[in-house]
């Protein structure tokens, strides 16, 4: 299978609208990957833009879909049950990955490990250094019904993905999923494929590749 790759775009970035820049100028990415069709076919729309400043790789997800699930409004929780989006990316080092999987309201599960079990969840010093910037406004806990659209975009320091901003490598390696354990109608996409029999995105073999 031959690897997927993206390409991650300098910008500058406005703290007040950084939407609009990666909109025009981050690299885009599908997250449509339906790899378990027979007992998940669902796929709602999501796509994202990638891009990175000096010091910060950003993020921006889009997303359209069935029943809107919102029940952890706390760092580290089980956001993965929610309408999620999510971001892993392998440690540069080899030890290991980080995941990172962020929920409407812009609260994130943040953990670091070498596999799916025993990770360990980032501490409040480091989650409060991840930009937020949750745009459907007036969300709070509850679910809905029908076709809903929302947009989160997170900066990540590169500090917290063992990255230095000025002594980039030539790569990283991620892959990126939307995902609902819990949602009405359970989906789980991603952009690389993922070749395992059932759900599992703890798989650092299949990610893809980000060039830099």
């Amino acid at each position: 299978m031959m690897t997927k790759q993206l390409t991650i775009p300098f910008v500058k970035l406005s703290s007040a609208d950084p939407g609009s820049v990666l909109e025009l100028e981050g690299g885009r990415f599908e997250v449509d990957q339906v790899n378990w069709p027979q007992a998940f076919p669902y796929a709602p729309f999501c796509y994202g833009r990638i891009a990175r400043t000096e010091d910060t790789l950003w993020v921006d997800f889009r997303v359209s879909g069935l029943d809107l699930r919102i029940q952890n409004t706390e760092d580290n929780g089980r956001q993965w049950e929610d309408s999620c989006v999510e971001i892993f990316i392998a440690d540069p080092s080899g030890n290991g990955y980080y995941n990172f999987e962020i929920n409407p309201l812009g609260k994130i599960l943040a953990c670091t490990g070498a596999s799916r079990e025993g990770r360990k969840a980032r501490p409040a010093g480091e989650m409060a250094q991840i930009i937020r910037w949750p745009v459907v406004a007036g969300l709070s806990a509850g679910e809905w019904p029908g076709v809903q659209a929302w947009r989160v975009c997170v900066g990540i320091p590169f500090g917290l993905i063992g990255l230095d901003g000025k002594k980039l490598p030539a790569s990283i390696r991620a892959n990126f999923y939307k995902c609902g354990d819990k949602t009405a109608h359970p989906h789980f996409l991603s952009w690389s494929p993922v070749l395992t029999p059932q759900p599992d995105f703890h798989r650092p073999e299949y990610f893809g590749e980000l060039l830099f």
